[in-house]
């Protein structure tokens, strides 16, 4: 079992971050939480590196061995409780963590908010209904709820094209098709051209058909 990696920051996207430990780079699928994170400066700089560190799920099946990697512990914890609920898999736990904070979503589900958990793409009224009936009393006694606010999305002057560019491959590797997910993104950059790239995914997930 691997607890974290920790190691160089060689490559970031919104869903996939590439660390680099022990001379192996250790390719993670990531939320758009920890993108921002990571984005805004959450490193240690040593002989000028990137260093980071993240929290890994070991999602083993028989076709493929996937990573995924988490800025805190809390937030790998919320994912760890999201895919024990029945249909909800790695692939939508990621989602719902790329579609709000863990504070967002514990305050949904602690509230029985089942309408704003519904506004992630693919949790419907029983998935929605589901997870909070399992998840209420879990969040609150393992401390999960207690999540502070994530660091600020970072901004700065990508030209639109990377912007979707970046926002399109995210989606694609959330498993959304790449025509419809280029049509709304770039609906998206017409009506609000300065938006960040993961503010850009988070519209797109609650607008994909």
């Amino acid at each position: 079992m691997i607890e974290y990696i920790k190691g160089e920051l060689t490559e970031l996207t919104p869903a996939l971050a590439t660390v680099e430990a022990g001379g192996v780079g250790y390719g993670l699928s990531i939320s758009l939480n920890t993108f921002s994170t990571l984005q805004s400066g959450k490193w240690k700089e040593e002989s000028g590196k990137k260093i980071v560190k993240l929290y890994v799920y070991e999602a083993i099946r028989e076709d493929a061995h996937v990573l995924f990697g988490f800025v805190n512990k809390k937030e790998r914890e919320m994912f760890l409780q999201l895919i024990t609920v029945n249909g909800v898999g790695a692939n939508t736990a990621r989602m719902m963590l790329s579609g709000m904070s863990v504070s967002e979503l514990c305050n949904a589900i602690s509230t029985g908010n089942a309408r704003l958990i519904q506004g992630i793409k693919g949790i419907g009224k029983m998935t929605a209904q589901r997870i909070i009936v399992d998840l209420k009393d879990k969040i609150v006694a393992l401390g999960i709820a207690d999540q502070t606010t994530p660091g600020p999305s970072y901004s700065g002057g990508e030209a639109a094209a990377v912007v979707k560019e970046e926002a399109v491959s995210a989606l694609t590797m959330l498993g959304f098709s790449p025509a419809p997910t280029q049509k709304v993104v770039l609906q998206i950059l017409q009506e609000q051209p300065d938006l960040p790239v993961e503010q850009v995914v988070k519209l797109a997930l609650k607008q994909i058909k």
